[in-house]
C-alpha cells in the first residue's frame, strides 16, 4: 500500500485454514472454490464480500467494481503472512450481481485488470467482468436420481448420449438463445421420448468467443451467462435428472485462451502457464497450455472439475484433447519441443495429474464417470491407475467412428474392397472401456454432415443414415450421437443458428428420426446390448467374412444368456433366402427392421418373423433363411424373448 493511502478493506479475515493452505501448495487441494473468489459472509454483524485471489508475484492488488465506482485505489487487498501468493480482504456493502475485477501491478509497475479466476458468475460476453453471486444455496430436489445413478452410470448399464450445443440446438421465433429454463422446459422430454439416457454439453463454462463453442473457456467456475444465471443451470440439471436423464459436462484442461482479461500472464508472469511457449503454447489453438507441473495449478483445475460435480450435481467430466497432453510434441514440428528427463516426448506432468485427477473424482464421486477424448493408442487409458492406466472410467473410440464415416462415405459397390474398415473394431473393442463417438467434429469445418457422408440418392442417404445407427446399436460400447444426426440434419452444424427442425415436415426425416427412436428405445431396454459390452461373452460373430456381398452378422448375449441378432446389409440390393446360423431352434421375430415402410423404406423384409431349420451353417447346428432389404439392418430376437 502506497504510504499515506487507507484501504477500505478490513484484512485479516480468510476463509482457507493451514490445511488448505498445505494441500493448495501440495497440489492436492480439490475444492479451493470454498475459499478462493468472491465469498459473502459478515463481520462483526455487518454484511459483506471476502475476495481471495492468488497473485504470487504481483507488487500490488486491488478489488474494483460497481461499489466503489470501479477505482482501483480504495480497496488494496494485504497478502497472505503465510508466503502462499493470496491476497485477501473483506468488503462491506457489496450487492448481489455487482461486477467486479481485480487490478493487479505487476513487479514492474504494469497495471492489469482481471477477472477473477474463481468466479461463480460474470457479466454477459464481450463484457469480462465478475459477478458477485447471492448467498442462497440452491435447494435440489434430484434426490431420487442421485440414489440411483451409481447404477445408471456403471459400465453394464445401457449408455446412449446426446451430445448438445446449448446455443443452437433450439431457437426462439426471435431467433434468440434458449435460455437454461427454456431448455429445462423442452429438452428432458425430447430425450426420454427418443431413448437417450445422458446429454452431455459442449463446455458450458464461460467463454469470450462463441465461436469457439465453449472450447476456449475463461471461467472454469462459472457456467455462461449467455442462458441464464447459475441456478437457471441447476434447475436445467435438476429437470434432467428429474426425467431420468444424466448429465455430462465437456471439460477443458489442456488449454485456455491469452485473453488479456483472463488468466494468461495472471500477476504479470507465467502464473498458470508454461513460460517457454515450446510447453506453454498451443500451435494449433494459439492458446495457452497449463503448467502442470506447477502444484497450484494442479489444485486449480482439480477443483475446477470437482466443483461441477459438488454445485451442479453433474453426472460426468469428458477430459477434452486428452492426447494433446499426453505427448510434448503434438501437433509440434523437430524442434519445436522439449524432450522430458528421460529424452522422451511423454508429458510427465501431464500424466500425473491426469492420474490425480481420476483418482479424486472417483475416490470423492464414485458414482460418476470421467470420460477421455484421447485420439492415439495410448495404452490403459481407462484402467486403473493401480495397473498402471490412466484411470478414466471411458474413453472414445475414435479409430472406431473414423473406420466407420470412412466405410460408410464409399458407394457400395466398392465397399466390399473395403470389408475390414466395418469389423476391424472388434479386434481391439475389448482393450478400452469405449464410448462410439458420433461427435461434433465429424459435421463441422467442411466435413458435412452425417446425411451428407451418406452416398446415393436421398432414399440410399436416408437408408445408409438409418443403417449406420443400428450398426452404432449393435456394436459393443456405449453410444454418443451429436444434436440433429438423429434426423438427418442435412447441412453442416453452424454454431450461430439453430438446427433445422423444418426438414421434419419431410417424411424421409420423419422416418429417419423414428427409426432412431425405436432402436435407440430397444438400445436401452434390451440387456444383450449392455450388460457385457466389454466382456468377449457378450459378442459373437455369426459371420463377418462375406466382403463379396457386403452383409456381417454378429449376436449380442446378456448375462443371463438371452440372444439378439442383428444382420446388417450394406448394399442396395435385396437379397433372398440369405442363410445364417443360428444359436437354437426357435422361431425368430424380426423386431425391427430398417428398410421398413414406417421408416420410409421399400417394406422389404420376413413377415415378422423367421422359422429355423435344422440345416447347419456357419459352424452351427441350426440356420434360418432371410430376406435382407437393401441398405438395412435387421434385428432379431428368438421368440420366448421377444418385447
Amino acid at each position: 500500500m502506497k504510504k499515506g493511502m487507507e484501504s477500505n478493506v478490513v484484512g485479516g479475515l480468510s476463509l482457507a485454514r493451514e490445511t488448505d493452505i498445505y494441500l493448495f501448495r501440495e497440489g492436492s487441494h480439490c475444492g479451493l472454490y470454498n475459499f478462493l473468489g468472491a465469498h459473502r459472509m459478515a463481520h462483526e454483524g455487518k454484511a459483506g464480500v471476502l475476495f481471495a485471489v492468488w497473485a504470487p508475484n504481483a507488487a500490488e492488488v486491488s478489488v474494483m467494481g460497481d461499489f466503489n465506482a470501479w477505482n482501483r485505489e480504495s480497496h488494496k487487498l494485504m497478502p497472505r503472512w503465510d508466503s502462499s501468493g493470496i491476497w485477501e480482504g473483506f468488503v462491506y456493502d457489496v450487492e448481489d450481481w455487482s461486477s467486479y475485477k481485480y487490478s493487479i501491478t505487476t513487479t514492474d509497475g504494469e497495471r492489469l485488470d482481471k477477472s477473477d479466476p474463481f468466479a461463480f458468475f460474470c457479466e454477459i460476453p464481450p463484457n469480462t467482468a465478475s459477478k458477485i453471486c447471492p448467498d442462497s444455496p440452491f435447494k435440489w430436489k434430484d434426490s431420487e436420481w442421485l440414489s440411483s445413478r451409481a447404477e445408471k452410470n456403471s459400465l453394464s448399464s445401457p449408455q446412449s448420449i446426446y451430445e448438445i450445443h446449448a446455443g443452437s440446438w433450439r431457437r426462439t421465433e426471435e431467433d434468440e438463445y434458449l435460455s437454461w429454463l427454456g431448455l429445462a422446459e423442452e429438452l428432458p422430454s425430447y430425450l426420454t421420448e427418443n431413448g437417450f439416457t445422458h446429454v452431455e454439453f459442449l463446455p458450458v463454462m464461460e467463454h469470450p468467443f462463441y465461436g469457439s463453442w465453449g472450447y476456449q473457456t475463461t471461467g472454469y467456475f462459472a457456467p455462461t451467462s449467455r442462458y441464464g444465471s447459475p441456478d437457471d443451470f441447476r434447475k436445467l440439471i435438476e429437470s434432467l435428472h428429474k426425467a431420468g436423464i444424466g448429465v455430462i459436462l465437456d471439460w477443458v484442461p489442456s488449454h485456455f485462451p491469452a485473453d488479456a482479461f483472463a488468466l494468461a500472464k495472471f500477476d504479470g508472469t507465467a502464473l498458470y502457464e508454461h513460460a517457454d511457449p515450446r510447453k506453454g503454447f498451443h500451435p494449433d489453438w494459439k492458446s495457452c497450455i497449463f503448467n502442470y507441473g506447477r502444484n497450484e495449478v494442479r489444485s486449480f483445475l482439480l477443483s475446477s472439475a470437482h466443483f461441477w460435480l459438488d454445485k451442479y450435481h453433474v453426472d460426468g467430466i469428458r477430459v477434452d484433447a486428452v492426447a494433446s497432453m499426453l505427448y510434448l510434441d503434438y501437433s509440434r514440428k523437430k524442434g519445436e519441443w522439449i524432450p522430458n528427463v528421460f529424452g522422451g516426448n511423454e508429458n510427465i506432468e501431464a500424466i500425473d495429474f491426469l492420474k490425480k485427477l481420476n483418482e479424486t473424482i472417483y475416490m470423492d464421486y464414485p458414482d460418476v464417470q470421467v470420460t477421455a477424448e484421447e485420439s492415439t493408442s495410448w495404452p490403459m487409458v481407462s484402467k486403473p491407475t493401480w495397473l498402471g492406466g490412466l484411470g478414466f472410467g471411458f474413453k472414445w473410440n475414435m479409430g472406431w467412428m473414423n473406420d466407420i464415416l470412412q466405410y460408410m462415405s464409399k458407394d457400395p459397390v466398392f465397399r466390399q474392397y473395403n470389408h475390414n474398415k466395418l469389423t476391424f473394431g472388434m479386434w481391439y473393442a475389448y482393450a478400452e472401456s469405449f464410448v462410439l463417438p458420433l461427435s461434433h467434429d465429424e459435421v463441422v469445418y467442411g466435413k458435412g454432415s452425417l446425411w451428407g457422408k451418406m452416398p446415393g440418392d436421398r432414399l440410399q442417404k436416408a437408408a445408409n443414415l438409418k443403417l449406420l445407427f443400428g450398426w452404432m446399436m449393435g456394436h459393443p460400447g456405449k453410444k454418443l450421437l451429436f444434436m440433429g444426426g438423429e434426423f438427418g440434419q442435412e447441412r453442416e452444424w453452424n454454431h450461430s443458428i439453430s438446427l433445422d427442425w423444418h426438414v421434419l415436415e419431410e417424411d424421409i426425416h420423419r422416418g429417419v428420426l423414428r427409426w432412431f427412436k425405436d432402436i435407440n428405445n430397444f438400445y436401452k431396454n434390451t440387456p444383450q446390448l449392455w450388460e457385457q459390452d466389454y466382456d468377449p461373452k457378450g459378442f459373437e460373430w455369426i459371420d463377418c467374412g462375406d466382403s463379396s456381398s457386403s452383409v456381417v452378422s454378429f449376436l449380442r448375449r446378456s448375462k443371463s444368456g438371452q440372444e439378439v441378432i442383428f444382420i446388417g446389409n450394406f448394399t442396395p440390393v435385396a437379397r433372398s433366402n440369405y442363410r445364417i446360423g443360428v444359436p437354437r431352434n426357435t422361431v425368430w421375430t424380426e423386431v425391427l427392421n430398417s428398410d421398413s415402410f414406417i421408416y420410409g423404406g421399400s417394406n422389404i423384409g420376413n413377415m415378422g418373423e423367421i422359422k429355423t431349420e435344422k440345416v447347419s451353417f456357419h459352424g452351427r447346428q441350426y440356420s434360418i433363411e432371410a430376406t435382407l432389404p437393401p441398405l438395412s439392418c435387421l434385428v432379431l430376437l428368438p421368440e420366448e424373448t421377444k418385447l
